[in-house]
This record gives C-alpha cells, sequence and structure tokens, in this order.
C-alpha cells in the first residue's frame, strides 16, 4: 500500500496497519497527513484512488456505524451504533463517539475526546485532546475546539 505522509502520524498509521496484520497491494493508498485541510488537498490530487479504512485491533466499532474510505480509528477509540464517520477522517486514540453522533469529512477527533449522541462534527473540524461534546452539539465545518473544553451547546461558524 501507498502511504502519502512521513511525520508522526505516518508512523501511527504503519503501526495500526502492523496490529491489523492486513496486507494491501499497491492498488490501495492512505493518507497518513495529520494537518486536515492537508489530507483533503491530497485526497482531491489523487482521485479515483482505492483508500481502505484501518481500524486498530484495540477498537470497538458498531456494526451499524458507517465509517468512509480513508479513515483511520486509532487504537482504543469507540464507535457506537448508528454513528456516521466521513472520508479521511481521524479518530484519534482512546476517544468515542456515541450513537447517531456524524463527523463529517476530513475531520479529526482527538485523543480522549468524548462526542455525546446525535452529535455533529463538521468538515475539517478539530475536536482537540479530551474535548467532552454534549448531546446534540453541532461544531461547524473547519472550527477548531480546544483542548479539553466542554462544549454544552452549537459553536457558531467561522
Amino acid at each position: 500500500m501507498r502511504i502519502i505522509g512521513s511525520g508522526g502520524h505516518a508512523e501511527v498509521v504503519r503501526d495500526v496497519l502492523t496490529r491489523m496484520g492486513t496486507f494491501y497491494d499497491n492498488s490501495y493508498c492512505f493518507i497518513a497527513v495529520g494537518d486536515n485541510a492537508a489530507r483533503k488537498r491530497e485526497a482531491e490530487a489523487h482521485p479515483g484512488m482505492i483508500y481502505p479504512v484501518l481500524i486498530d485491533p484495540s477498537a470497538i466499532v458498531s456494526p451499524s456505524a458507517k465509517i468512509g474510505a480513508g479513515t483511520v480509528i486509532m487504537a482504543g477509540a469507540v464507535v457506537q451504533a448508528g454513528a456516521k464517520i466521513g472520508k479521511h477522517v481521524i479518530l484519534n486514540s482512546c476517544c468515542s463517539v456515541d450513537h447517531h453522533a456524524i463527523v463529517e469529512d476530513f475531520a479529526h477527533i482527538g485523543p480522549g475526546a468524548h462526542l455525546c449522541g446525535d452529535v455533529v462534527v463538521g468538515e475539517g473540524a478539530l475536536v482537540g485532546v479530551g474535548v467532552g461534546l454534549a448531546p446534540g452539539c453541532r461544531i461547524s465545518a473547519w472550527h477548531l475546539v480546544k483542548a479539553k473544553g466542554i462544549v454544552v451547546e452549537a459553536l457558531p461558524g467561522n
């Protein structure tokens, strides 16, 4: 498999691949770039590639969750029933996405962040380390929610 990216995020993606024990031939590609906007640019620059979903064996993912192409779900992450995860999303270590939450394309849910039920995280948004999003909360596209925040209502757009 071709891996685009060579930084720290790419190293972790390689570790996930090793733990998965799955072999992908050169027809597959994975964009292992941590910056959300840069990951989107790479995806747009490589149309027609086959992007697998990578799920660390220690993650728990509901069979009813929908996971988009090119998404990585890191060690200890939990994705509950009815959740919808877009394309090229990073669900980082030990985060949780509860029932019927939506994480749109190119978003990043940081380590230890927790999304309650019916939350929507917009395209390219970054939910930082340890952030908690209350039920029904909406985060606008490309918005940043800083580390250790607790959000109890919608945040305005950029």
